[in-house]
């Protein structure tokens, strides 16, 4: 029976060189320009983590076994609870995890190695954390599709972190990707709670609205409910 279709290979996997006819002394063989093009990412997975950590100890087979089966260009994550790097009392460095003390240096440690282990170890890791164990989010791209940008704020020439680490906004050829993780309406007890959601809308609603030129594709934990 004919076959009509054949399997696509997973982006980034490496190719076996395809058969060809043989070519004289002299002879090159022209590739397009399409083949040569750099690609965009195409699958996504998002996912609050509820702190990485305890994923980590707790849930880090299930969750590598789904990577690997599912192979994501992306992987946005939300609620990562990593403390940012800097001593108390001192200014953080967003980007970086915390450790400078034992117990730090003892989680950044453990998350690093699983990070660091296949299928993660494909990608490329970007940070948005909060001065405590608290909210943060983190991205991972699959190495051959660098982005051309990474930010981590809503304001352009304002903030230049989301307070939280609430924020990562990364630029491809072809579009903007956001990953959010949105404040809560908090509860009754909690005052101006309500008002710092409606605050927080309001500024992801601006920035959605004055993003043009390329399409966006937003995920992450909207908070919602």
């Amino acid at each position: 029976m004919k076959r009509f279709f054949k399997p696509i290979e997973k982006e980034c996997s490496a190719k076996k060189p395809a058969l060809s006819p043989s070519k004289k002394d002299g002879e090159t063989t022209e590739t397009s320009s399409e083949e040569n093009s750099k690609k965009d990412p195409l699958k996504f997975v998002t996912w609050n983590a509820n702190s990485l950590l305890l994923r980590v100890k707790n849930n880090w087979p299930e969750f590598s076994n789904f990577i690997t089966t599912f192979d994501p260009d992306v992987i946005a994550l939300q609620e990562v609870r990593m403390p940012a790097a800097g001593s108390k009392d001192a200014p953080k460095n967003h980007q970086e995890l915390k450790d400078d003390t034992k117990a730090s240096r003892e989680e950044k440690l453990i998350l690093m190695r699983a990070l660091s282990s296949p299928p993660f170890k494909n990608y490329q890791i970007w940070w948005s954390l909060a001065d405590s164990k608290y909210a943060g989010t983190a991205l991972l791209v699959k190495k051959c599709f660098q982005p051309k940008k990474v930010s981590f704020s809503l304001e352009k020439t304002a903030l230049k972190y989301e307070p939280d680490g609430r924020v990562i906004l990364a630029e491809f050829e072809t579009f903007y990707l956001l990953n959010t993780y949105a404040p809560n309406n908090g509860w009754k007890e909690e005052e101006n709670s309500f008002q710092r959601r409606r605050k927080w809308d309001k500024r992801i609603q601006e920035f959605v609205l004055q993003c043009s030129g390329k399409p966006l594709i937003w995920c992450g934990d909207l908070n919602v409910r």
